[in-house]
């Protein structure tokens, strides 16, 4: 799958798709399998993971058996599709490939069609009660948007992959919108001003009923995600199951659990996620100026003699963007994941001391970890980010 076809995660732009005729000849290859479980569909710009996560949590906690679509992975392909927190079978996954490899080559599926695919085949197999199915890029376009909800979840709106969503916010929320189904609820996390009327426009003309959960007068509930950027993405997931209690037989502390619960429940790595104390290791795959803003504020409030930065991301990274967020106190040990659309760290170094962030150059993630680790001292914070790739390579 990774070596023969196109895959966005490792080759960027040339992987993308632009239209869902290839996952409409799946699906009609696969006998539909997308009509035959329940499901609710999560797009935006960040929030996707932890809110399908969430969701996913609070199905498992009332007793349900939850399918789980998300990407990327960090570590092992099979982490992109769980049942109850469990990853696929390695034989199933085989077996799949083996089956239909004839079709994908003889009909160029991309990677993440493939996925799509497999996901959907296996959650009909594993007879789920629903799949939280998480949008992979965009939406309207998205191989996802085959499926016809219980509701539909949009965290928020940034500017990320601008090459194929447009380069305004009202753009790249028409193309999240494109999730909306009609007579199908949608809840939005977050809107912004430029973004707010593209819903409500969108869920007009289709007469799908919309929720903005940041309206919620409720204060968020205690979540296992413990990024203070997770709030939003909580009252959403309140507004969404309140929703969801229409079909499910869900109990406010089902909620309450479901919520503290999420990372034993779904096995979610890479949210604020601490690696360690003394010193304090944090790591968080934040990667887009939407994404890293609320990230290094939470990042400014931590208490330290001297903070370490592990950064490396990638070569389509909008620099200008992301660079001006970091502290300019930290000291940097920079690095490129292990992949082709890695930036050198050399050019990421040279481009980061423009806006006063310094420090030396690492051969590899794991050597700026290791160096970062050397040096700091017990009460030192040591932060890894940048990139889910850096992340995926630490854990």
């Amino acid at each position: 799958m990774f070596n023969q076809l196109p895959m966005y995660q490792q080759q960027g732009a040339s992987a993308f798709r632009k239209d869902l005729t290839n996952t409409h000849l799946l699906a009609a290859h696969l006998n539909h399998p997308e009509h035959k479980f329940k499901s609710i569909h999560i797009a935006g710009t960040n929030g996707k993971g932890s809110t399908s996560s969430m969701l996913a949590s609070v199905l498992q906690e009332a007793g349900y058996k939850v399918g789980l679509y998300t990407s990327p992975h960090l570590k092992d392909f099979r982490e992109r599709i769980k049942i109850n927190g469990v990853e696929i079978p390695e034989t199933y996954v085989m077996g799949f490939i083996t089956s239909n490899k004839a079709f994908f080559e003889s009909n160029h599926l991309s990677f993440f069609e493939m996925t799509v695919g497999l996901a959907f085949q296996y959650f009909v197999d594993e007879a789920v009660d629903v799949a939280v199915i998480e949008v992979g890029m965009g939406g309207r376009l998205d191989s996802t948007n085959i499926i016809n909800p219980l509701l539909s979840v949009i965290t928020n709106i940034g500017m990320d992959h601008v090459q194929f969503l447009g380069d305004t916010l009202e753009a790249i929320a028409g193309e999240k919108a494109g999730i909306i189904k009609p007579g199908v609820p949608a809840v939005v996390s977050e809107y912004v001003t430029a973004t707010k009327p593209v819903f409500e426009a969108k869920a007009a003309a289709v007469g799908a009923p919309l929720y903005f959960a940041s309206d919620l007068i409720a204060q968020p509930l205690p979540c296992g995600l413990l990024g203070s950027y997770q709030q939003h993405n909580i009252k959403a997931v309140m507004q969404a199951t309140a929703l969801l209690k229409t079909h499910f037989n869900i109990t406010d502390q089902h909620l309450k659990d479901g919520l503290l619960h999420v990372v034993e429940n779904t096995g979610l790595q890479g949210r604020w996620q601490i690696l360690q104390e003394h010193p304090k290791v944090i790591c968080d795959t934040a990667h887009n100026s939407h994404g890293l803003i609320p990230v290094m504020a939470q990042l400014k409030q931590e208490e330290f003699e001297r903070l370490y930065v592990v950064l490396g991301v990638v070569n389509d990274k909008d620099l200008k963007a992301v660079l001006p967020l970091f502290p300019k106190e930290a000291h940097y040990f920079f690095c490129a994941p292990n992949l082709s659309r890695a930036l050198d760290a050399t050019l990421l170094a040279e481009q980061a001391a423009t806006y006063g962030l310094n420090g030396e150059v690492c051969i590899s993630v794991r050597a700026a970890y290791e160096n970062a680790l050397a040096v700091a001292g017990p009460k030192d914070v040591i932060y890894v980010g940048g990139s889910t790739f850096v992340i995926a390579e630490i854990l």
